[in-house]
This record gives structure tokens, C-alpha cells and sequence, in this order.
């Protein structure tokens, strides 16, 4: 028996087929190599056409099964993961209506800030833990008000992962959790946020039908099995964004547990029992993957956009991938604690919501053209980028997200040992790190939405720490020290 993951990104989408008894990934394939197009028809705007995220899936399924010849049938049941916030509008033929505005695409910012201060933030906030903003409900209205001739088309709105799950299963659904990442969801009201329909215009009608994230939520259809390479009534039964999927697929279910991921960027993403929002909208709150009415769990996210592209850009553009990233790593040791004075602040991929929309750019500061080398620079960047994500770690203690393990995938920045050991340092935390990515989590939600797995300790049976690097607290006060200088140059900019 098996279970299928995928894991809907921006650049790719990759399935993982993990073996139900032992939990261990049996295959694993992506596509497409090179990444996936975003269009920018205009600045800011990024889109994609649904239909690629679709080919893209059929080939990383059709992969996984050729790789191992098992027969469709003993494949189980579906999870995905996907990227947050995009919308997908269809009409009654399910035909879509226009290009998925995703994730990064910026133009429905002034829609989300004018229902923030016309609806009050007091009250935003109250009810829906965030600030409109830039999430799908804003990039709706963007499409009501300068596209009317689609949106008057518009029978439904989707998630990316709720279009993917639909072309699997001709079934239209979303999930609470999806709709909170959204902007959709009344957590007082545990429905979709009323008030908020009302001020956009938006018909509740628009909304698929809500299933439970752990559930069946469609069968595959004859002609999705045919594409896909699987098995038709094969049960989809686990869906959620990236964000909360990668946390469940670290197994960070808990309050206390905090989830951690450094690639292009950098999110930290906390669990609580409470409904935690921060006043000023520096970090987002969502319903977690198992939160339930009478046991409720929110996850709490925080995102650094330049973390890892900082350092990539400086083996790129400065280093002119001369070496590589473990000499990168082995280089910045040369350098002490601090680096010799040199600071970098990393905030060089856009505005950074943590600094309330600021779009401060990179920065080196203090550099000594007779004291500082290659070192330095490398070590600066590595710890300026810890250094953010710990700023920003501080904003979700303040609001009552505790801090104690730090688990995190083996992958990206967390291959490098001075970038674990600052971030053990700093925050005084353990780090855990695991071999595990989006779509083996999706995989293991499958089963667990399907009923085999009882309870997530059993869907995390194979899972094992590869690594844990504890904080030495003889270096604490020397990391604390550099991270005040940082800090420093921060608010003087």
C-alpha cells in the first residue's frame, strides 16, 4: 500500500510515493526542469497558467509509478501541498477564467489596505488575525474591479491546490484552513468571514463547498487516472498550503514546536492554542492542519523574503560561481563571530512584511577594505540572515508564540553548519533537522485523511532526526552581541 504526495510550487511541482507500512519514500520525481514560467505582464503582477501546474503534476506522477513499476491500484490515497495564496477563477464549466494570480504578485495591495482601515483594524483583526492585505481575498477584488467582464464569469474562486485537487476529481472544495490563509475566515465566527463578503461584493456562492483537511475530499476521475497514471476512485484526502503542510511534515503540530525553512526565502512558522495576531500585521496567523473547534491550533508565520537568494546571489553575481557552497561555508569560518564588525541586513527581495512593508534593499555596513576579506563578507551574509529571522522570531514571542525546538528540513541554508550554529546560538533552541520535504508530508496527510494512520505519531513512523545541533553557551553572548550591532544598523535606517 502507498500513499501520494505532491507539492505545488512556484517553480516546480514534485510527487513523492511513500510505502504505508514503513514510511519511508519509495520514489520521487519533479517538473519541470528548468522552473515553471511566472509571467509579469506588468511590474509587480506574477501569474501562472493553471494548466502547466496541471501538465507538471501528470509528469511527476507518471515518474514516481515508472520508477516503481507498482500497480495504480495499490496506490491509496492523495495529499497536496501547494503554494499559498494564489487565486484560480472558473466558470460553471469549470473553464478558467484568466491566469492564477499567485503568491508574490503585488497588485491588490491597495485593496487590502483599503478594507483594513474602512472595516477597522481593531475589528480586521479580531476576526480575521490578519491584515487583508495582499492574500486572495484582495486579488479577487483586484479582479472585480478592473476585470468585470471576468468576474461577471466567475462561478468560483480557488486555492491552487483546490484547482489541482479539481482536475484530479471534478470536485470543487476547499478547506477552513485554505480560506484562513486567504482572508476568508472568521475565526470568532468559525465560517467564512461575512462581513468581508460584504464589503468586497463578493457572493457567498463563490466559495467551494468547505471539507475537513484530513478527509476524503473526491475520488479521481477515469479521465485524471489516465493522465495522472493512477487508478480511477483513487480518494484525494489530505490538502494544505506549503506553509502549514511543512510544518506537519516536520511533524510540528503542538504549541511549542516551530517550524523552519531557508530557501530562496526564509519562514519560521509557530504553533499555538491561541488565536495570536500581531497588532501591526508583521506576521500572519492561519488555522494549522489539525486544528479542530474543540481543540483549536493556529499557526502562526512568519516570512524573511531574502534570506537564501542572498547567499546564492553572492556565489552568482560577486563569486561568479567560482566555488561552491560547502567552500562558501568553509570560508565564512575563517572569519570570527561578528566578522570583524561588517554587518549585512538581507532585505534585498522586496518589501518585507516584518518591517511593515519596507523595502529597505541589501546593505553591507562597516565594511574595512584593509581588514574585511571574502570571509567576512560570506560570514556577514549568513548571519545577517539568522539575524532577520530571529528579529523576526522575537515579533512572534511578543505575541505569545513560544519558542523550543526548531525543526527544519536538511536542505538549502540549513546545510550550513555556521548557519545552524548561529541559529541555535541566538535563539538558545535546539534544532532538529530531518530528510523530509513538502510532498512526503502530503503523502503522510493522505494517509492519515484516509484513516490508516490512527494519530500523526503513527503517519510519522520513518521520520527520524538526521541531525541536532544543540546552542553552546559559550558562544551565546558573543552572537547576542553581533546580533545588537545588527539590530543597531537596522533602526537607524
Amino acid at each position: 500500500m502507498y500513499f501520494l504526495g505532491f507539492d505545488l510550487g512556484s517553480s516546480s511541482v514534485k510527487a513523492s510515493l511513500l510505502d504505508a507500512d514503513s514510511g519511508k519514500v519509495v520514489a520521487s520525481a519533479f517538473f519541470p526542469q528548468p522552473e515553471m514560467v511566472i509571467e509579469a505582464p506588468q511590474p509587480g503582477f506574477a501569474e501562472q497558467q493553471p494548466e502547466i501546474w496541471w501538465q507538471n503534476a501528470c509528469l511527476a506522477s507518471k515518474a514516481v509509478m515508472q520508477q516503481t513499476n507498482i500497480n495504480p491500484s495499490d496506490v491509496k490515497a492523495i495529499g497536496i501541498s501547494y503554494q499559498m495564496h494564489g487565486l484560480v477563477v472558473v466558470d460553471k464549466e469549470f473553464n478558467v477564467l484568466r491566469p492564477s494570480i499567485i503568491w508574490c504578485d503585488s497588485r491588490a495591495v491597495p485593496y487590502g489596505n483599503q478594507a483594513f482601515d474602512t472595516l477597522g483594524h481593531d475589528r480586521t483583526l479580531h476576526h480575521l488575525l490578519n491584515s487583508p492585505g495582499n492574500f486572495t481575498a484582495a486579488k479577487l477584488a483586484w479582479v472585480k474591479a478592473n476585470e468585470p467582464d471576468v468576474y461577471a464569469q466567475v462561478d468560483k474562486f480557488m486555492l491552487p491546490g483546490d484547482y489541482l485537487a479539481a482536475r484530479m476529481t471534478g470536485d470543487l472544495v476547499t478547506t477552513a484552513s485554505g480560506l484562513s490563509e486567504g482572508a476568508f475566515w472568521d475565526f470568532q465566527a468559525n465560517q467564512p468571514a461575512q462581513f468581508l463578503l460584504d464589503y468586497f461584493g463578493f457572493d457567498a456562492s463563490l466559495i467551494p463547498t468547505i471539507k475537513p483537511t484530513f478527509a476524503p475530499q473526491g475520488e479521481i476521475t477515469a479521465t485524471a487516472a489516465a493522465e495522472l497514471g493512477l487508478a480511477a476512485g483513487t480518494p484525494v484526502t489530505y490538502r494544505a498550503g506549503d506553509q502549514p503542510n511543512n510544518a506537519f511534515s516536520l511533524n510540528v503540530l503542538e504549541p511549542g514546536q516551530i517550524a523552519a525553512t531557508a530557501g530562496t526565502s526564509g519562514v519560521v512558522y509557530g504553533v499555538s492554542d491561541q488565536a495570536k495576531y500581531d497588532p501591526k500585521s508583521r506576521v500572519n496567523t492561519f488555522l494549522h492542519v489539525n486544528s479542530q473547534v474543540e481543540t483549536p491550533r493556529y499557526g502562526v508565520l512568519l516570512c524573511v523574503n531574502g534570506t537564501g537568494i542572498l547567499n546564492s546571489w553572492l556565489r552568482n553575481q560577486v563569486l561568479g560561481r567560482s566555488i561552491g557552497y560547502d567552500d562558501m561555508n568553509r570560508l565564512a569560518h575563517e572569519s570570527p563571530i561578528g566578522a570583524d564588525g561588517l554587518v549585512c541586513l538581507p532585505f534585498g527581495n522586496g518589501a518585507e512584511r516584518m518591517l511593515e512593508n519596507a523595502d529597505l534593499g541589501a546593505s553591507f555596513h562597516g565594511l574595512q577594505l584593509t581588514r574585511h576579506g571574502l570571509p567576512h563578507i560570506i560570514r556577514a551574509a549568513q548571519e545577517g540572515i539568522v539575524f532577520a529571522l530571529y528579529y523576526g522570531i522575537q515579533i512572534m514571542e511578543s505575541v505569545g508564540v513560544g519558542l523550543q525546538t526548531i525543526r527544519a528540513g536538511e536542505a538549502n541554508m540549513f546545510l550550513s553548519p555556521l548557519f545552524r550554529d548561529t541559529m541555535a546560538n541566538l535563539t538558545g533552541a535546539t534544532i532538529e533537522l530531518y530528510n523530509t520535504d513538502g510532498a512526503q508530508g502530503a503523502a503522510r496527510g493522505a494517509g492519515l485523511g484516509l484513516g490508516f494512520y490512527k494519530t500523526a505519531q503513527e503517519a510519522f513512523t520513518g521520520l527520524h532526526v538526521t541531525k541536532t545541533i544543540e546552542p553552546d553557551m559559550r558562544a551565546q553572548e558573543a552572537y547576542r552581541d553581533a546580533y545588537g550591532r545588527w539590530l543597531s544598523k537596522l533602526r537607524n535606517l
